[in-house]
């Protein structure tokens, strides 16, 4: 057999392997980053993101760590993480072992390996090349920015990174065969490729029969100065090269004063494309060049749209049903990525919603059927109320539930700068169902659908109301909690407010405020947020969250302007949240009150709550009798 046809055999096998990913259907991807802002004692710590398109990125775990460094670290820091989907169809995590928040940039020898299969359960391992090669490795500064790439040949993978020693200024490249159990190196690292004037940050990729080994290089000048830095590129037909080098820059920046690293590659899904991006660290942002050949990049950089500021990182695609899995674990992926299906429960007791954390409930009821709308607090352990979309259930009997797709997104409004998917209201009108959502400082927004059940699509494209509006407040989340109630005569009526309570008409569209904008004040009226208005035999009741923490108390009047007349506290704190939101209902012949609590929470101090039904009952002189919160709820 001639070398000829040995080295076509190994071609096409690494052609295989390279079109591995594109036979397991995948839809999104799966950036794995460290962050760039904020406190630098949680900077250093592996994240995720989450895109259907690899442009449009969304920060899983309101961007909070997936891993914390100190579990899988020697320093107690991590940077620079590399995933790879592999052969079997698992996966494989290296980062730096570094903590440079705490001890500086002048020394870390080891890398941190992980290993997953579901992308969710990691184990660890750590590598200390000083301690574990003692003589090879005695005298080194830096191992940096690790990565991982299978090798068909031998049937290994193989972790390539950068090294530095403190008796040589050179950057090179070493890599070495991981163990069977991803746990540790068969041997200990080799010179991989040196690049003429050094390079850090490498990311290879197999292509056609070639390697492309892409770094962050230099250009010195005959006395050893830098004169020009950016992305280049090295191939070969082998792992361990030789290696052909250009000197030519990919990167749009490397004549002009910004500087770029981190780069990596990747393929689009289901093309021919792929994407050369990088890290433009000193700006805060992420930027890409296109190639279908790897050789050829267009010209001009584009940027990722985020909600978070990466450093330094890698991307794999994944499949819905990865996603899927991602999103039950930390939330986050955007909703063209989730499996649209329905999923059936029963409730038993309080709360009726155990599957995931719910909040400030809303309710209709369409022909024979309770809709019951919520905020959606991700998984617990919050500091804050981080909430990104909203949740719809439905039911026929008060106990058998089924939630429906996710219908509407934070994200569906293009103006709520906020980010923030606060509580709202449904009601129906003309055919026509409307959810009038609050977000924080952006304002109340109203979207539309033809159905209870959505999709919900922004009705107006800017705001309703916003802080502007609300003349009598001063801070800046004055306008949230909206709830509406249509009238006997047909005129429909929108209140809203934070220790101020704001009323108006809406204009038969249901998009337009009809006339003044007005303030609600009686005696003892002591008003926090979460205002909700129903009628009962010819009374109007406006309930509200009062004080904090929240109890909820009502008044009465015989006008839907008032005067109200405050007649009480309807139910106490809830417990283990400081917040409360009701909603009351009219539902096959009894009435129920909706509330959440802070009963299943994990760590979550008040920022992961459950939604919860008790029974309202009215005295006979109309007042209502205090509601008293239980575990059993309606059910026996």
């Amino acid at each position: 057999m001639n070398k000829y046809f040995i080295k076509t055999i190994l071609f096409t096998v690494l052609s295989l392997s390279s079109l591995f990913a594109q036979n397991k259907n995948l839809e999104g991807y799966l950036f794995a980053y460290f962050e760039g802002k904020g406190p630098g004692e949680k900077q250093e710590q592996i994240r995720f993101a989450v895109s259907d398109d690899a442009i449009h990125w969304n920060a899983l775990n309101n961007n909070q760590p997936i891993i914390p460094s100190d579990k899988i670290s020697n320093t107690g820091g991590v940077r620079d993480p590399h995933i790879l989907r592999g052969e079997n169809n698992d996966f494989y995590m290296v980062a730096t072992d570094m903590y440079t928040r705490k001890n500086g940039w002048d020394h870390n020898p080891g890398i941190t390996l992980l290993h997953s299969n579901n992308l969710i359960d990691w184990t660890s391992s750590v590598i200390d090349l000083e301690k574990q090669y003692p003589v090879k490795f005695k005298d080194i500064k830096w191992v940096w920015a690790p990565q991982t790439i299978y090798d068909p040949v031998v049937k290994k993978y193989l972790v390539y990174f950068t090294i530095r020693f403190n008796y040589n200024l050179k950057l090179d490249f070493y890599g070495a065969y991981a163990n069977d159990d991803f746990t540790g190196f068969e041997s200990a690292p080799t010179l991989l490729y040196s690049a003429k004037d050094g390079a850090i940050d490498s990311d290879i990729i197999y292509k056609d029969g070639t390697y492309h080994l892409f770094y962050k290089g230099n250009t010195k000048d005959k006395n050893g100065k830098e004169i020009q830095n950016g992305i280049k590129q090295a191939t070969s037909k082998s792992l361990y090269g030789p290696w052909k080098e250009s000197f030519e820059y990919i990167d749009f920046y490397a004549n002009q004063k910004t500087t770029v690293e981190g780069s990596s590659v990747f393929k689009l899904n289901n093309t021919d494309e792929y994407i050369l991006m990088y890290d433009l660290y000193s700006s805060g942002r992420y930027e890409f060049q296109r190639s279908k050949d790897l050789y050829n990049f267009t010209k001009k950089p584009e940027s990722f749209t985020k909600n978070f500021f990466p450093r330094h990182g890698s991307v794999i695609g994944i499949t819905r049903e990865e996603a899927k899995k991602l999103n039950q674990k930390w939330g986050g992926v955007p909703k063209e990525l989730l499996p649209q299906e329905t999923y059936q429960f029963k409730s038993e007791g309080n709360p009726i919603i155990t599957h995931k954390y719910t909040a400030d409930p809303a309710a209709i009821v369409v022909d024979k059927t309770l809709w019951l709308y919520a905020g959606h607090d991700f998984a617990g352990g919050q500091r804050g109320y981080k909430m990104k979309d909203w949740c719809v259930f439905s039911t026929k009997d008060m106990q058998n539930w089924t939630e429906h797709p996710t219908p509407l997104d934070i994200t569906d409004f293009s103006w709520a700068k906020s980010g923030d998917a606060y509580a709202g209201h449904v009601i129906e009108k003309n055919g026509k169902y409307y959810w009038y959502i609050s977000t924080n400082w952006s304002g109340i927004g109203v979207a539309v659908a033809d159905n209870p059940q959505g999709p919900f699509k922004d009705a107006l494209g800017k705001p309703l109301l916003t802080n502007e509006d609300c003349f009598a407040s001063t801070h800046s989340w004055a306008c949230i909690d909206p709830a509406i109630f249509t009238d006997e005569d047909g005129q429909s009526w929108i209140f809203w407010g934070n220790r101020e309570c704001y009323y108006a008409k809406l204009k038969d569209n249901m998009i337009e405020i009809d006339g003044d904008i007005k303030q609600i004040n009686f005696k003892d009226f002591d008003f926090t947020e979460a205002p909700w208005v129903h009628q009962y035999k010819g009374k109007y009741y406006l309930s509200y969250a009062s004080g904090f923490p929240e109890k909820i108390a009502y008044a009465m009047a015989d006008n839907i302007e008032g005067p109200y007349e405050y007649k009480g506290i309807l139910n106490e704190i809830a417990g283990n949240s400081n917040t409360n939101h009701q909603a009351i209902v009219d539902f096959k012949g009894k009435t129920y009150f909706i509330y959440h609590n802070g009963a299943i929470q994990t760590d979550g101090s008040s920022y992961s709550r459950s939604v919860c039904i008790e029974k309202l009952e009215y005295n006979k002189n109309g007042t209502i009798k205090p509601i008293q919160m239980t575990t059993k709820g309606i059910y026996k």
